[in-house]
């Protein structure tokens, strides 16, 4: 048998470098390159294997979570088919990676992470940046990957890559089980040469599977389709992931079934198909949530069913609703006590389909979906027109109204990313998508610090799409640095920056509580009451966003701010649009209801109040078994 003399790292990159996916005939390298920064746990091995393959880019990141969410970002836009990898020291540099492995992990996107890690031969213990534990010298910071990612492994040999690296591959492009994978390093190891056998540098296709449905399960989902008087589908993230959408928009121009959107699914349809009735949950539209409260049959396409989806267990009222759900895990196609149908969301709706032949909702209920999008339609027309009907705050403009600007500044192929704060619910009522991957929100983590490198991977995945960014304040002071990372590598995004002076979003809710927005707005402690209740604390973004290598442009009106947005098209490098909103007018609710634990016992009249509402509001959460 052939072999090489190879470090581990310079063994790990070359396979890295080796490996293919392809799904419906289609092949892509699956590794893009690698994101980090380096420090003494991975400089001399993986950053020496780097050093000498020009031809797999290394992206130096100013923060090791942002790596993280970049790549997790590229991941989702390139629909699971290519990612990176993201390298860090030890100690804190691993840490910081954390929060980014469960956000990979909880979205179900590939990303795979390589950790510095003490010496293996342990010596020279304690080294700088260990943990140590008394009880055992087998323990690390990097054994808090664990429980955030779907494959852990720490490489004590150099050897053991040859059989750890397949099982990190077999996850990474599993459908169902893929999620951050990590693989610690030992810094001593990194460097360690071994005799590597030529096979494991052959280049490997991985096939991405589309599997499908047993018969039985189709069968049952079949009758309970053409049993249902108000059937409706819940789209989900796993339709976008499968490249179902052409497949989606056949089978509900077929049978004329309504679609609702979750912040995963929404764009697997064109915002204006017949059949789309806009998000539905806590964050809902009329149309959608109407129409789940009195559906007898549920379709979920690729949802796990979060509290957001189900407005917590309360958007499904009616007391005979069955469940059909189209999933790749096993796991999530049997919640809501449903049919479960195993299977690749494509291959699922072709399958259904054709089993159902004409079978076609009745021509009431299509008229009652068709009367519905008609209203909420016209409703998303009056909040991007508000012209001055808001609360009237200085003049300022609503954040649907710039939610409006910034879709008519928005080419048809152009991609909208959020994740945090007041914007993703606003975003999931109002942003009229055209084309799948055009709406990119990462909300099963809702994570702080995603947008920006999120919006880098995904103008990566795709450079001919404008990546516009909207983000709050709170979100863009905790993790403003990754816009010198964009300046550097040439990746032009646009940042919508709405400065609201604190955390509108907590503030509203706590509001809704009864606790007036305490601790939510950013203002200076006051002498006097002890409190964050003083002047507002005023924070130049602007000189901000230029000290780090961007365009930027202050818009104090909506038309300002939309002559912007044609300076930020225009322009050849990432550009900041700050903009001041009216914090009081936000998007009403409609029907929707979101679990949030009320205090039982206080002195604050409010929250005793809000506590009589909650109890009432919980009334209507329900258990689908």
């Amino acid at each position: 048998m052939k072999t090489r003399r190879m470090t581990m790292a310079q063994a790990l990159i070359e396979f890295l470098k080796q490996q293919h996916v392809e799904r419906d005939g289609r092949e892509h390298a699956f590794f893009a390159g690698v994101l980090g920064i380096f420090g003494h746990g991975n400089v001399a091995g993986i950053g020496q294997a780097l050093q000498q393959n020009p031809d797999f880019p290394y992206i130096l990141m100013r923060n090791e979570q942002a790596g993280v969410h970049m790549a997790a970002g590229f991941a989702k836009a390139s629909n699971r088919l290519r990612t990176f990898a993201c390298t860090s020291s030890i100690g804190p540099g691993a840490t910081n990676m954390i929060t980014g492995a469960a956000l990979a992990t909880i979205n179900r996107l590939p990303v795979l992470l390589l950790p510095g890690d003490i010496f293996a031969r342990r010596n020279v213990a304690p080294v700088l940046q260990q943990l140590e534990s008394p009880t055992t010298q087998d323990t690390g910071v990097n054994d808090c990957f664990k429980p955030v990612s779907r494959y852990w492994d720490r490489i004590y040999r150099p050897e053991q890559l040859i059989t750890s690296l397949p099982e990190a591959m077999r996850v990474l492009t599993s459908p169902s089980d893929c999620g951050a994978v990590t693989l610690a390093l030992p810094q001593d190891v990194q460097t360690e040469a071994f005799d590597y056998p030529e096979e494991l540098f052959r280049k490997r296709v991985w096939l991405i599977r589309r599997g499908e449905p047993d018969r039985e399960s189709l069968e049952r989902a079949v009758r309970a389709i053409r049993a249902a008087e108000r059937p409706l589908i819940v789209c989900g993230g796993g339709v976008l992931m499968s490249e179902a959408s052409q497949a989606l928009g056949d089978f509900v121009a077929q049978t004329g079934i309504p679609v609702a959107e979750t912040q995963a699914g929404k764009g697997a349809l064109a915002w204006n198909h017949a059949q789309v009735v806009g998000a539905i949950g806590a964050t809902g539209s009329l149309a959608a949530n109407r129409l789940a409260d009195t559906a007898d049959v549920v379709i979920g396409i690729g949802t796990r069913y979060s509290d957001f989806t189900t407005a917590s267990m309360t958007a499904f009222q009616n007391s005979n609703v069955r469940f059909v759900n189209i999933n790749t895990a096993e796991f999530d196609a049997y919640k809501v006590g449903a049919i479960p149908a195993v299977a690749d969301a494509r291959v699922a709706l072709e399958k259904l389909g054709a089993a159902l032949g004409g079978h076609k909702v009745a021509a009431v209920y299509a008229a009652e979906v068709a009367n519905l999008k008609a209203i909420w339609d016209a409703e998303v027309d009056r909040l991007f027109h508000l012209s001055g009907q808001g609360s009237g705050n200085e003049g300022k403009p609503a954040q649907s109204e710039v939610i409006g600007a910034m879709w008519e500044a928005a080419g048809e192929r152009d991609v909208l990313l959020s994740a945090a704060g007041s914007h993703p619910g606003d975003l999931h009522k109002l942003w009229r998508t055209r084309t799948p991957n055009g709406y990119h929100m990462e909300y099963g983590y809702s994570c702080m610090g995603y947008e920006i490198p999120g919006a880098m991977g995904a103008k990566l995945a795709d450079p001919s799409r404008e990546a516009f960014v909207f983000l709050g304040d709170g979100t863009y002071l905790m993790a403003p640095s990754e816009i010198a990372t964009s300046v550097q590598e040439g990746v032009k995004i646009i940042i919508v920056l709405v400065d609201n002076g604190g955390f509108a979003s907590i503030g509203s809710l706590s509001r809704s509580l009864g606790q007036g927005g305490f601790g939510t707005r950013y203002r200076v402690r006051d002498v006097k009451s002890g409190q964050l209740d003083g002047e507002t604390l005023k924070v130049d973004f602007v000189a901000n966003a230029r000290s780090l290598g961007a365009h930027a442009i202050k818009a104090a009106t909506l038309d300002e701010l939309k002559e912007a947005l044609k300076d930020a098209k225009a322009a050849d490098r990432t550009t900041v649009i700050v903009v001041e909103t009216d914090v009081l007018a936000g998007v009403p609710g409609y029907d929707s209801w979101w679990d949030v634990a009320v205090a039982e016992v206080a002195e604050m009249e409010g929250v005793r109040e809000a506590r009589v509402r909650y109890e009432e509001a919980r009334k209507r959460e329900r258990h689908h078994l």
